[in-house]
């Protein structure tokens, strides 16, 4: 489209607003990116009007029995972005922070995400606003079944594949498998993935986003120069992106010098020993106590003197505050939207490189998508078919982006956009308009 159609919608934010909107709200923050990509392609008035509006968005009550007999009524969402592509896929939490915005943005971040890896799904994402902390087993379970029964119509293989995310796990997949087979009167095992093993998970499924991660790192640093043999590496967030990341890092001669989680900041310049601090978290549930290590404040972690820093754990932990003390060469974006666009400006003016979320991530939702193959298929593939699929998948789309980047004189953000934005673009294009 042409320039003027994009900022004529722009406008509409008044200038002195824009900005912190782009620090607080996700959605503007992504769509941020996805106007400047969306200039540099010249993308058509029209497409541009569909792709930055979601295709559905779904607000339910979700009316639970406590153990107590007192009814709750919880708030769920679910977002379909777009499934020009194939069928929505897209994670579930559940958290108190949860909003219909948030949600919003992290379907589109999955629309891209799927695009930029070139696999043959739309994004989407759900949530329930809950402290699943505060729950007994029965009821979280009972609000899993009662939120996939009210967006049950969307659900399905062909439709919409929801996946674990934020305080979900491979249970809570198989609590929505069972409420939907029940409803469908027979077995379907691909209507969700990240489900156990025992019936139609992917092995490799767990560790796939920190695989990821840890394969885009690597191509990185050689990028720069460097070996991941040495590296000096920092992680916030210690969940199961963060966790994996730190072991397969480790496991590749990578120096972990910090870790954190909610509880602590963990420090040791000289390198953490990640299989104890595994094991310590395992017996504890949380890093704070940890003996072998300086405690120090979570937010301290993306700022240490290292090579390269991995936020794994929020969204908007970098932004203009921070991003002009960040000293790593390379930025791994292991959670989704960790970085602001005001920080954006910083991190390129620094000359770090940055991978971003869409790329750094997808090693999860690659995995889901053979998780999905198999499911529908009856035929499952050993541990190293899956690693080594993952990994060829994640070191050609970190290849293309690097390329995009250099031919159009971008970071690597904005070439990662413009790359997921073109397919699904040209997709419209081919199937044309119905009315």
């Amino acid at each position: 489209m042409s320039e003027p159609a994009i900022h004529t919608e722009r406008q509409m934010i008044r200038p002195e607003k824009d900005t912190f909107l782009a620090e607080e709200n996700p959605f503007e923050a992504m769509m941020e990116r996805f106007d400047h990509a969306a200039q540099l392609l010249k993308l058509d008035s029209g497409l541009y009007k569909v792709l930055r509006n979601p295709e559905k968005q779904i607000i339910t009550s979700v009316p639970v029995v406590r153990d107590n007999g007192e009814v709750e009524v919880y708030t769920g969402y679910r977002v379909l972005y777009n499934t020009s592509r194939g069928p929505a896929k897209g994670g579930i939490r559940f958290d108190l922070n949860v909003t219909l915005e948030e949600v919003k943005a992290l379907a589109a971040w999955m629309t891209w995400k799927c695009a930029l890896v070139n696999i043959p799904f739309g994004g989407a994402k759900g949530g329930v606003v809950c402290d699943p902390t505060a729950m007994s087993m029965q009821e979280l379970e009972r609000v899993t079944r009662r939120y996939t029964s009210s967006i049950i119509e969307t659900l399905g293989p062909d439709s919409d594949v929801p996946a674990p995310d934020v305080n979900t796990n491979e249970r809570v997949m198989a609590w929505i498998m069972d409420t939907y087979s029940m409803h469908k009167r027979h077995t379907v095992t691909a209507v969700v993935t990240g489900k156990p093993v025992e019936m139609g998970g992917s092995l490799g499924r767990r560790e796939a986003t920190g695989r990821g991660c840890m394969i885009v790192t690597r191509e990185a640093l050689a990028r720069l120069g460097m070996s991941l043999k040495g590296a000096r590496v920092a992680i916030q967030g210690f969940g199961n992106v963060g966790s994996v990341t730190a072991d397969l890092l480790a496991k590749e001669g990578a120096v972990i010098v910090a870790v954190s989680d909610k509880s602590s900041g963990l420090h040791n310049a000289k390198g953490l020993d990640v299989g104890d601090v595994l094991k310590w978290v395992r017996e504890r549930r949380q890093l704070a106590g940890y003996p072998k290590a300086d405690a120090i404040p979570n937010d301290q972690v993306l700022t240490l003197d290292c090579d390269v820093v991995v936020p794994a754990a929020t969204e908007n932990v970098i932004t203009r505050k921070n991003a002009p003390h960040i000293k790593a060469k390379i930025i791994c974006e292991g959670a989704n939207g960790p970085t602001t666009a005001a920080a954006d400006e910083i991190l390129e003016k620094k000359g770090i490189f940055v991978i971003p979320d869409i790329l750094a991530n997808a090693g999860g939702v690659t995995v889901s998508y053979f998780e999905w193959v198999q499911d529908r298929g009856g035929y499952f593939w050993d541990e190293d078919t899956v690693n080594r699929r993952l990994e060829s998948i994640m070191v050609r789309s970190f290849t293309e982006v690097v390329s995009w980047a250099e031919r159009h004189a971008v970071n690597t953000r904005i070439a990662s956009y413009m790359i997921a934005i073109d397919r699904v673009a040209a997709m419209h294009r081919l199937r044309g308009m119905y009315a």
